[in-house]
């Protein structure tokens, strides 16, 4: 095995004979390092149609250039402005009602004494991740939908007949509740893995010197997994103006484009239905850049108040 000797006088291997260590490790994370590759990373020259008026049979080189034109055609049109609005609201709504929920499954589950139990009920709340957002669409709309069991049973009570998957004014609360069941359980994965990294012997010394369960939660449990959570929340922060393409667009028509329109759904209609690729592109770009912007600001903020963050700061 190839070593060498540090500045400091200690022993450092190589990359080839860290690389033979690690193999199985690096070997696990390919599919993962492939997926953002191809999907994420290969894809990024292509943002250069955002400054193009670009026709597919032209291509990116004989494609006319056009400067910051798309830019200036997308803030003109209302129709932008509508589905940003619609974002930023949805946003807004997932991050307040959505974000906290796995934190308090994890507390609660962690609290489950049985191991048992506390598998089962895993199990149970882990499942609605794997379902397509078209069978979740589709349970909703059994329920809530304008033939759905609700409105029939507010019907036959007397009550007025109610469907909130029509309701346009409802229908950013709909969406954000849909999220908390597809995808509170399954978030509680890596909350459950830093309430595991805490050392049991800080409870023990707490409970000795008299701290309640309460106190012990607010003393020792939420500061352990304050750093995962600060973490997921930036990294949350960088897809804030994506709220999911599918789930809406299997929606909007129920509510109208005035209330179902997002940006996700306006660069589908403009960019591929219309053909105004230049200015969906642009669309797309701003997205991008204003996800990089609030990561690198609220690590910002993050590194004020102590924490690590994304990255740690230089010392």
């Amino acid at each position: 095995m190839s070593r060498r000797v540090s500045r400091r006088g200690t022993t450092k291997l190589s990359f080839a004979a860290r690389f033979r260590r690690d193999r199985v490790m690096l070997l696990m994370v390919l599919p993962g390092f492939l997926y953002f590759v191809v999907f994420h990373w290969l894809p990024i020259p292509g943002n250069i149609i955002a400054f193009e008026d670009y026709q597919p049979y032209l291509g990116f080189i004989d494609s006319v250039w056009v400067g910051l034109d798309n830019f200036a055609a997308a803030f003109a049109e209302p129709a932008f402005w509508l589905a940003l609005r619609n974002t930023l609201v949805i946003t807004l709504m997932q991050l307040l009602l959505f974000f906290p929920v796995p934190i308090a499954l994890a507390l609660l589950l962690n609290s489950i004494m049985s191991p048992g139990i506390k598998k089962f009920v895993q199990s149970v709340i882990y499942l609605p991740h794997f379902l397509g957002w078209v069978i979740i669409i589709s349970i909703f709309t059994q329920i809530l939908g304008p033939t759905g069991v609700i409105p029939n049973l507010l019907e036959s009570m007397g009550l007025p007949r109610v469907s909130p998957m029509t309701n346009p004014d409802t229908f950013p609360l709909l969406v954000t509740l849909q999220v908390i069941w597809k995808d509170a359980g399954w978030g509680t994965i890596m909350f459950l893995a830093a309430l595991a990294s805490i050392d049991d012997e800080l409870y023990e010394a707490a409970a000795v010197d008299g701290a309640g369960p309460w106190r012990r939660t607010w003393a020792i449990t939420i500061p352990g997994i304050m750093p995962i959570v600060i973490l997921l929340l930036i990294l949350n922060l960088g897809s804030a103006l994506s709220v999911g393409f599918e789930q809406i667009i299997l929606q909007r028509n129920n509510v109208g484009a005035e209330a179902g329109e997002v940006l996700d759904t306006y660069v589908y209609y403009h960019g591929i239905v219309d053909g105004q690729w230049g200015t969906a592109a642009a669309v797309g770009l701003v997205k991008g850049v204003v996800g990089l912007f609030l990561v690198l600001g609220a690590n910002k903020v993050a590194h004020m108040f102590g924490q690590d963050g994304v990255y740690s700061r230089d010392r």
